[in-house]
């Protein structure tokens, strides 16, 4: 592999959050019932945090010949090939079937699961798992 694979939440995603957050604020502004703006500044809260979330995991996994780096709020995290276990997990609720990729970490007693899905990668579970068992040493 000559230049590292990455994976993150679209663009597309994280522009609509901003902008929803930015409608939902001025929405609170313009309301005059009490109410009405602390549910709205509540939920201005929540898309700008999604918004931000978005923005500051970018991007989300990285592969190389190293391993994965997975990036969360608290930072970057390597993991090396030999010490991670990638697979699929299937959900099924409501009628629907979901599908995440879980990266099991675990060196001697520390352990950690990172769990990663469609939002998280800007495209579907299945593909990046195909990728990472095609790249694994």
């Amino acid at each position: 592999m000559n230049h590292p694979r990455s994976w993150s939440p679209q663009p597309g995603m994280v522009g609509l959050a901003w902008s929803l957050a930015a409608a939902s604020l001025l929405v609170t502004v313009l309301s005059s019932e009490t109410t009405s703006r602390l549910l709205l500044g509540l939920a201005t809260l929540l898309l700008a945090a999604l918004g931000a979330y978005g923005a500051l995991v970018r991007p989300r996994l990285v592969v190389d010949e190293e391993g994965l780096t997975v990036r969360t709020l608290g930072g970057a995290r390597s993991l090396p090939w030999h010490e991670v276990k990638v697979r699929l997990a299937h959900t099924r609720r409501l009628g629907r079937e979901s599908v995440a990729l879980e990266l099991d970490w675990q060196r001697g007693e520390d352990e950690e699961l990172f769990v990663l899905t469609q939002l998280d990668l800007g495209t579907d579970p299945r593909d990046v798992a195909d990728v990472l068992h095609a790249l694994r040493p």
